[in-house]
């Protein structure tokens, strides 16, 4: 970073600084247990000094366990783009109004989640309804493992509840999936796109954003032929822009595509009859005849729902890792 020329390439100096930002962490992080294990070596030399000792004896090592649990979680974040940030991306599902007030729902949970984990979010397309919540919505969301943490949320999640939007007052359930996929931010030679294999479409932005945004052309929407796979971008008011993020969030979308695959081929050969596809099931969340959130996959589960819905997925995330 001392270097002359470090800023003449602002891509891979933000790399450079992403890294360097990265590592700083992890050696506070290292500090800070070796000062609370010392400290923990001294006052357990002490214990029959007083009650008082005894209570900070006793803090240390809760304060030392709970650090040492969460770089536990580091540890588990060694996919090859765990450490990516990430394009999210939720979808209204079957159940009318209910589906997608449930998918606004999870909008909130998630972006509560990120802002604690400090990751940048950028609101790339948001389809709303006027009667309620939303249809669709894709966020690029930017920070040291991003992917690697928010991964474990890829799939459909479920909510039971008594709905506000059924005048007889009955018990509903919906659907709404989650799509997660990192972050390719240099083509290279595994994904190789061709203009030719490209439609791409441009319309004026829909939704929030002042009178500027629906002026013009500026939305756009690339499909690629071979694989029917649709991206679409309109946050910036810029076509270029727009288009560059759409083009990153496809190349992105196709490698975790060929990576979904080659995990299928492989349980494939090793007989593995579990459904792998994308889509299945993966969690439920109970509003009504009781209060509970479980996780198909893991196991894990609790009641406190309303701490769920706010944001509070960490012990569903470390699960999942272990799990997986």
């Amino acid at each position: 970073m001392m270097e002359e020329d470090f800023w003449s390439v602002p891509e891979e100096s933000a790399k450079v600084q992403r890294e360097h930002k990265s590592l700083e962490k992890q050696l506070q992080e290292i500090k800070d247990v070796d000062e609370l294990f010392e400290l923990c070596e001294l006052t357990s030399e002490m214990l029959d000094l007083g009650e008082e000792l005894n209570r900070e004896s006793k803090q240390y090592i809760e304060d030392l366990t709970s650090k040492l649990q969460e770089m536990e979680v580091d540890t588990l974040l060694s996919g090859e783009y765990d450490r990516n940030s990430c394009v999210f991306s939720i979808q209204a599902g079957t159940g009318g109004l209910d589906a997608q007030d449930w998918a606004e729902m999870l909008l909130r949970m998630y972006r509560r989640y990120m802002s604690d984990q400090d990751f940048g979010v950028k609101v790339i397309s948001l389809l709303d309804d006027e009667a309620a919540g939303i249809k669709h919505a894709t966020l690029l969301v930017e920070g040291d493992y991003a992917y690697g943490k928010l991964k474990s949320e890829d799939g459909v999640h479920r909510l039971v509840r008594i709905s506000p939007y059924n005048s007889s007052g009955k018990r509903q359930t919906s659907f709404a999936s989650v799509e997660v996929y990192p972050e390719i931010e240099d083509e290279g030679e595994e994904i190789q796109i061709s203009d030719d294999e490209l439609k791409i479409d441009t319309y004026r932005s829909g939704g929030a954003g002042g009178q500027h945004v629906n002026t013009t052309d500026s939305a756009v929407r690339i499909t690629h032929l071979p694989t029917g796979i649709v991206v679409q971008c309109q946050n910036e008011r810029s076509q270029i822009s727009n288009r560059e993020t759409a083009m990153r969030m496809l190349r992105s979308k196709l490698l975790e595509k060929k990576r979904r695959e080659d995990k299928e081929k492989l349980n494939e050969l090793k007989g593995d009859s579990k459904d792998i596809a994308w889509g299945s099931q993966i969690r439920s969340y109970v509003l009504h005849p009781y209060s509970l959130v479980k996780d198909h996959r893991t196991g894990e589960e609790t009641g406190n729902v309303s701490a769920v819905l706010d944001g509070e997925i960490e012990a569903f995330i470390k699960a999942y890792l272990q799990w997986n």
